[in-house]
């Protein structure tokens, strides 16, 4: 059985962090015009096919649930911080959000429409994404679309003490390689569809990448 203690350091971290996060991290109205683009596009997608609810996992304080939501996106959320949970339900009382992790996701297999996992996955060890990705595939129903999206690196494992605004955290953070992260998605079973790779903002130092994969019709 995989060894799963590095969630209830998530859960610590973002249960500590979770005020200073929604007052800090922007809004999907205030991102950049691609990243935009690409929930635009995902969003899109799974309303057209209609294959059932999305779930935003990793969700936070709920926003870019809402977003999807705005663009007629049957949405819930999930997230491992019950801190974060109250948050997003207190900011967005209209719409269903719980506590869940995603390595056993509460939600029957094929029940899915859509997955989103938007900057969520970086804090999951290399070594027990397949678990996770996994648990995408199955809860996706066949034709379904996952988008996933996050920092990536060269291989860095990052280990920070404080964040957003000086609170002590003990997660630990993982920048794998696009093609390491396409390649453990083909080999969970997924299609990709479209890979975007953003080069580091001015003043950022790290490249972020988003992946739009689907789930085989026939799988």
């Amino acid at each position: 059985m995989p060894d799963h203690a590095y969630l209830a350091a998530v859960r610590e971290s973002y249960d500590t962090v979770a005020s200073d996060y929604f007052e800090r991290v922007k809004p999907p109205e205030e991102l950049d015009p691609l990243s935009r683009g690409m929930l635009n596009v995902f969003a899109e997608t799974v309303r057209t096919a209609g294959l059932g609810p999305v779930a935003d996992l990793g969700c936070g304080p709920g926003r870019v649930a809402a977003y999807l939501a705005e663009r007629q996106v049957d949405v819930f959320g999930l997230d491992l911080s019950p801190a974060m949970v109250e948050l997003a339900r207190g900011a967005h009382p209209d719409l269903r959000f719980g506590v869940g992790s995603m390595t056993s996701l509460p939600v029957q297999d094929g029940g899915l429409g859509g997955i989103l996992a938007y900057y969520s996955t970086h804090h999951t060890p290399p070594a027990l994404l397949p678990v996770v990705f996994g648990e995408f595939r199955r809860t996706l129903a066949p034709g379904g679309c996952l988008m996933l999206a996050g920092h990536v690196g060269a291989g860095q494992h990052l280990r920070p003490t404080r964040a957003y605004g000086g609170h002590p955290v003990s997660y630990e953070s993982y920048l794998l390689p696009p093609d390491r992260i396409a390649q453990l998605l083909k080999q969970a079973g997924f299609a990709l569809t479209a890979r975007l790779v953003e080069e580091p903002r001015e003043g950022a130092e790290r490249t972020f990448a988003t992946f739009l994969a689907r789930r085989p019709e026939q799988s």
